[in-house]
């Protein structure tokens, strides 16, 4: 099972190098993830986007690369590039799509379009990785589905679920959190994690183990877990957090980075090629962890 960011670039290293299309390569962050990623031998990357304002960023920041990226000019249309980035995609010349100037939300029109897109599933979720000390652990979904119905939560675990197992860990334990350990009728996330927990163990969502509802105290310390008299393998041990919704997941990655100074990465699952929609303040490091983490989902 893979335990850290370096062991994944390792990986990934030894298995094959991929292709990044990024999508209005514009930003010096993405280029600093394109250069980054190159050095490391890890990924190529076909930079979409102003050619001009391109070749401009990548004389300042890094001369000696300046021609040794292929770069496909749509121009200042952001639209144009999450266009052409899907159509690159569809034709095979790349691995992965990397948000760059683009907003989440045009990139993703381009990519759920109906007649040219990248779906393959009717509920796709963005999956967080963290690089904690025991390990690499999962969060979702803090990117995509806003308010999630029961029906899309299973879906939400079961691309969390499918990304855990590309990391190694076999039947890793999931713990759908919410404000409370114990069913409370007024609070409908409590009774979505009781459902979603029962279905694990009746075989409905296979691949893993699920606990809820788990307040978070629960999920990641033994003690706590004890102390409230709460019985499972998941308690204090859980390799995914589910969240109830987007707000909640939001808060929680940027927590990861902001305050624990912890590493993460961002995949969206459900697609024919992963898509990676880091923030526009996320750094280059980071978004070559993004790179990282999807080219080990197609191994």
């Amino acid at each position: 099972m893979i335990k850290n960011f370096d062991e994944l670039i390792m990986r990934v290293k030894e298995a094959r190098r991929g292709t990044a299309v990024i999508a209005a390569a514009q930003t010096e962050s993405v280029l600093d993830a394109a250069i980054l990623a190159k050095k490391e031998g890890l990924a190529e990357s076909i930079l979409v986007g102003d050619a001009k304002a391109i070749q401009e960023l990548l004389q300042k920041m890094s001369p000696e690369h300046a021609d040794s990226f292929e770069i496909v000019d749509t121009g200042s249309d952001l639209n144009a590039a999450a266009r052409k980035s899907v159509e690159l995609i569809n034709s095979g010349k790349g691995d992965l799509i990397l948000k760059g100037k683009t907003d989440t939300s045009m990139l993703l029109r381009a990519v759920l379009d109906k007649e040219n897109g990248l779906r393959i599933s009717d509920v796709i979720s963005d999956v967080l990785a963290y690089e904690h000390p025991d390990g690499i652990k999962l969060m979702t979904d803090g990117g995509i589905n806003i308010l999630p119905e029961l029906k899309e939560k299973i879906a939400i675990i079961k691309n969390a679920v499918q990304v855990a197992h590309y990391l190694g860990n076999t039947n890793p334990k999931v713990a759908v959190l919410t404000a409370v350990e114990v069913v409370n009728p007024k609070m409908p996330a409590t009774l979505d994690a009781a459902l979603l927990s029962k279905m694990n163990e009746r075989g409905q969502i296979p691949g893993c183990t699920i606990e809820g509802p788990m307040a978070f105290d629960n999920a990641v310390d033994a003690t706590a877990a004890r102390l409230k008299g709460i019985s499972s393998p998941v308690g204090g041990a859980a390799d995914i957090m589910i969240v109830p919704n987007i707000e909640a997941g939001n808060f929680y990655g940027k927590m990861l980075t902001y305050y624990c100074k912890y590493r993460v990465a961002h995949i969206v699952m459900g697609t024919k090629a992963p898509i990676l929609i880091p923030s526009r303040a996320d750094d280059g490091e980071t978004k070559m962890l993004c790179m990282a983490l999807s080219l080990a989902c197609i191994l």
